[in-house]
């Protein structure tokens, strides 16, 4: 399995605005994607700033291109993400793991 990873983060007033918007925007365009083995969000607090961890699970590397394209390794945003002022990293990572355990 491979684990692809995004992080990005709002101003607090847009923290609950944008946590519907990823849930519409990548995580359900991850999981309606052919190979997806799901995606979780996790959110912090850092002062003015809300963080979203997005980590989406894949079968193989030609799901995850079926997701973001030959440029898998740039994040993939959405014409919407300007409105929330997310500040994006512009890459993810990616890991082959046996398997997932929770913290």
């Amino acid at each position: 399995m491979i684990v692809r990873t995004w992080h990005g983060c709002v101003p607090i007033r847009h923290a609950e605005a944008f946590a519907n918007h990823l849930q519409k925007t990548g995580v359900e365009h991850s999981e309606g994607t052919p190979g997806s083995l799901g995606a979780r969000v996790r959110r912090e607090t850092q002062g003015e700033w809300e963080h979203f961890f997005l980590a989406t699970y894949w079968e193989d590397l030609a799901a995850i291109k079926a997701f973001a394209g030959e440029k898998y390794q740039i994040a993939v945003t959405y014409p919407d993400d300007d409105r929330f002022e997310l500040l994006s990293d512009p890459y993810v990572f990616h890991h082959h793991v046996l398997s997932v355990t929770p913290l």
